[in-house]
């Protein structure tokens, strides 16, 4: 799996977790449907609002290619209080699908971010 962060607005900046990290949090924990209609992710402008990307053509083809790309196996992770952490690709899936749920596992607590006030660019990929 290539490596991926999870980005939410910090104090000034971005707080990064690494979702490799958040995946190993999550095993063992209860895996449960979620309706897609309660992820309100899903109405934001959840890929392109850290301030550093845009939403240009090829910006939303590389989107395209991992929502086409991916691993139905895995379920999305929610933080505590049902923010998308992991899996917005499946989620947007699921959606093209027509799915009315998708497995999801939710994280009882907000683990501490492992980057705080950063930069997407600044981090290694």
């Amino acid at each position: 799996m290539r490596v991926q962060y999870s980005f939410w607005p910090g104090e000034s900046g971005l707080d990064a977790w690494d979702v490799a990290k958040l995946i190993e949090l999550s095993s063992g924990l209860t895996v449960g449907n979620v309706a897609l209609a309660t992820i309100g992710d899903v109405d934001s402008n959840y890929w392109f609002s850290d301030g550093h990307s845009e939403p240009t053509v090829r910006a939303i083809v590389e989107h395209v290619q991992l929502i086409l790309d991916i691993d139905r196996s895995y379920p999305i992770l929610l933080a505590p209080d049902g923010r998308v952490m992991d899996g917005m690709h499946r989620i947007a899936a699921a959606l093209l699908r027509g799915d009315s749920t998708i497995e999801a596992v939710r994280l009882p607590v907000l683990p501490l971010p492992d980057y705080r006030n950063c930069k997407p660019a600044d981090l290694a990929y």
